[in-house]
């Protein structure tokens, strides 16, 4: 279709150049959403003989390319031959690379730009941190900044947050919150920034307090600090807060927003409240693939695995295009419910119908479902036949089900591949220590230990924590820190007496130490879980649910009495532990017993 140009037949019989470059700038400035007709435009120009090299042309052409996200080897081929490019088409070109999968050309026009004797301005800096942020490459980030303050730009707000923005992604949180903290003019952007930066890197507990700051210094938070905050909340499992966040999200009329949307969802379900995540499925007005991905892994980590599989079938019946993530979670969900056949089965349609290729995670889920299905030697060979090159996480899910099932051999062999991968990673030592304690070989035990001490390397404490009245209290084994410890400990003699009663014997065989039998029991008995439950029946009311987030997995000795204590004090107990939930009630749990 031929581009219809006003005054077209003035331009074919005067064919005055510059009445032709206006007309084509026009005609870019009014393509907004058009990339065939962008390129229409062009070959008007060139048609009636504008230069390729006209830097009006060229300018205005470059920026409409960069604008509908065309391809840059386009832009770049308009580029090359443009005389003498001006400062605003530097800047477009590094903009239009920064906001590609592939950043790294940004940094090596900067250098063009700079070589040719065109200064940077205010906008090159922030096109080119973008740039750096997204390549993740700390050293240019670093330079950039520098030249920054000696070009005097570091003072300029725009500048200021994607530097901030930048050290954030890069997860150097402290220096983002010093660049924060310098800035003497604060916009939403900043905020957003550095709170995201903080809940993205392990620092929920920062995030919230920002927050709170952000609320007393009058700044109205937008969808994207409801996504950030929302972030925090389900890294802590703080699901009074996060549902305060929900109420406050709807109430600034986020309600049909995508993003907040599938942020609530995914926190509900960290949280453990699964049907809430499910309502919120329900009412959402719009969904795409990380909707439906999200509740299915959701489904997939509370035990829910059926019903995440249902769901995928619904997903597939709608045409929902499923992504990598999806079917980690079908694969995840096959797992955790001992689905051997059926997730050999998704792992084979995932090819062969979505042509989706295996990933290293995919892997570890199938590796994952052989060993908790006992198949270790079986799960040995899936990994020696494995087309991508396995990594520590596949070998320490293969070392964690040798500890489980007591296959040495394999486990040593799994160890010895850790040690070329990842020789100082702790749960290694411990998980190989667990396993020769199992066998009573308490010589290679200390072994083990030695080397862990020869090593330095320090093994993860467990602890657990819940959340009461709007804060976060967090327990490790033993401990006795907090005010209430004595009560809480009395308690703890009260529940193991009940549970007795009800046939609890203490699982000492998880007590992997050469020690006395009543040494065992009295450690079974201080473990993180059960302590921070305890405090939670001193302070709750009769009825109310408890939840625990727990950073290490859960022995086979407390989920045994967890389920207990469920149907002695009629309580629902949700567990959250380094892979899963546990929905303990009436004396069962959701994972039955396979976990």
């Amino acid at each position: 279709m031929p581009v219809n140009v006003p005054g077209s037949d003035k331009i074919a019989s005067n064919n005055p150049m510059s009445y032709i470059i206006t007309k084509c700038i026009a005609l870019l400035q009014m393509c907004a959403s058009s990339k065939y007709k962008l390129r229409q435009i062009h070959a008007f120009s060139i048609r009636h003989g504008v230069p390729l090299n006209n830097p009006d042309m060229g300018k205005h052409l470059i920026y409409t390319i960069v604008s509908l996200s065309a391809p840059m080897s386009y832009a770049y081929h308009v580029f090359a031959i443009m005389h003498n490019p001006n400062v605003f088409t530097w800047n477009t070109m590094i903009r239009g690379y920064a906001e590609t999968e592939n950043p790294v050309p940004a940094f090596h026009l900067y250098r063009e730009m700079v070589v040719s004797g065109v200064e940077p301005d205010t906008h090159t800096y922030p096109f080119l941190l973008k740039a750096v942020a997204k390549s993740l490459n700390v050293r240019e980030g670093e330079t950039i900044h520098s030249v920054t303050i000696r070009n005097g730009f570091e003072s300029l707000l725009f500048v200021q947050n994607s530097l901030l923005h930048m050290y954030a992604t890069f997860g150097h949180t402290e220096s983002a919150h010093q660049m924060f903290e310098s800035m003497k003019e604060r916009d939403l952007v900043a905020w957003n920034s550095v709170i995201n930066g903080f809940a993205l890197n392990g620092r929920p507990n920062e995030a919230l307090t920002l927050f709170r700051k952000m609320s007393v210094e009058g700044v109205e938070p937008d969808g994207f600090t409801i996504v950030s905050l929302l972030s925090a909340c389900a890294e802590l499992g703080a699901l009074e807060l996060g549902c305060r966040v929900h109420v406050y999200a709807f109430k600034v009329g986020l309600r049909e927003n995508l993003h907040v949307n599938n942020s609530l969802l995914d926190f509900y379900a960290k949280c453990g409240s699964i049907r809430e995540a499910q309502q919120v499925f329900s009412e959402m007005g719009e969904r795409n693939t990380i909707s439906w991905t999200s509740l299915i892994v959701g489904l997939a980590i509370n035990g829910f695995g059926e019903e995440a599989l249902k769901f995928f079938k619904e997903m597939e019946r709608q045409k929902i295009l499923p992504s990598e993530i999806t079917f980690v979670g079908v694969l995840y969900a096959c797992s955790h419910c001992g689905m051997l056949d059926e997730g050999f089965n998704y792992f084979r349609r995932m090819k062969e119908e979505y042509g989706i290729m295996p990933r290293i995670e995919h892997y570890g889920c199938m590796v994952d479902l052989l060993g908790r299905a006992g198949l270790v030697k079986q799960a040995y060979k899936y990994i020696q036949d494995m087309s991508l090159q396995p990594n520590a996480v596949i070998w320490r899910t293969l070392l964690g089900a040798c500890t489980i099932h007591g296959h040495l051999s394999l486990g040593e062999i799994a160890r010895s591949h850790l040690l070329k991968l990842e020789p100082k990673h702790s749960g290694d030592y411990v998980l190989l220590s667990n396993l020769y304690a199992s066998e009573q070989r308490w010589s290679d035990v200390q072994s083990v230990r030695r080397s862990m001490l020869n090593d330095g390397v320090k093994k993860t404490p467990g602890y657990s924590f819940v959340e009461l009245g709007n804060r976060v209290y967090e327990f490790t084994i033993g401990d006795r820190s907090h005010p209430q410890s004595q009560d809480v400990y009395a308690l703890l003699e009260k529940i193991t007496e009940l549970l007795k009663l009800e046939g609890y014997v203490p699982h000492t065989a998880n007590v992997l130490a050469d020690i006395e039998e009543e040494e065992k029991e009295q450690a079974l008995s201080y473990h993180s879980e059960k302590v921070a439950i305890a405090f939670m029946l001193l302070n709750t009311a009769p009825g109310t649910p408890i939840r625990v987030m727990k950073n290490l997995r859960v022995c086979a000795d407390c989920h045994m009495a967890i389920k207990l204590i469920s149907k002695v004090y009629d309580r629902e107990i949700v567990i959250r532990d380094r892979s899963r939930f546990h929905h303990f009630r009436s004396g069962s749990c959701s994972c039955k017993d396979y976990w």
